[in-house]
């Protein structure tokens, strides 16, 4: 089974957060092969450190330490998975059921699940809880 990681769950284990060194055990349980992202998680994590260093949340090296940790494992752990157009598509879906509550982004979090079969690993409550109305596997952290 592929364990597809959002943003909110990496952020979480990279960053000084309450769920952290939860969120850490948890990765080391689990097989590196089996853990994915997409593109899509690399520029919303990006965009995520800005934003907590921007509000004053973290320093500087702290930013600069989180990002070669991800790039890191990016490049030695996740596998990526690739986006396309069918994916923006079934994301677009997804958003269109205005129940769900979802942005666009987090639709494209779980039409990528969709895509590849994969279960969404996330910390984001609202998110956990859409995947299963839509048909994708999902696991609230």
């Amino acid at each position: 089974m592929t364990l597809y990681l959002d943003t909110s769950l990496l952020i979480s284990a990279m960053t000084r957060e309450a769920a952290t060194r939860e969120i850490q055990d948890w990765l080391g349980k689990q097989q590196a092969g089996e853990l994915a992202i997409s593109w899509w998680v690399t520029a919303e994590f990006s965009s995520a450190l800005s934003i907590k260093l921007r509000s004053g949340a973290m320093a500087v090296a702290e930013r600069d330490a989180a990002l070669a940790v991800f790039s890191y494992m990016s490049s030695v752990t996740f596998v990526m998975l690739p986006l396309t157009a069918s994916h923006f598509t079934m994301a677009a879906r997804f958003a269109d059921r205005h129940a769900t509550g979802l942005r666009g982004s987090d639709a494209l979090h779980l039409a990528v699940c969709a895509g590849y079969d994969a279960e969404l690993c996330t910390r984001d409550k609202r998110l956990a809880a859409a995947g299963p109305v839509l048909g994708v596997k999902t696991r609230l952290l």
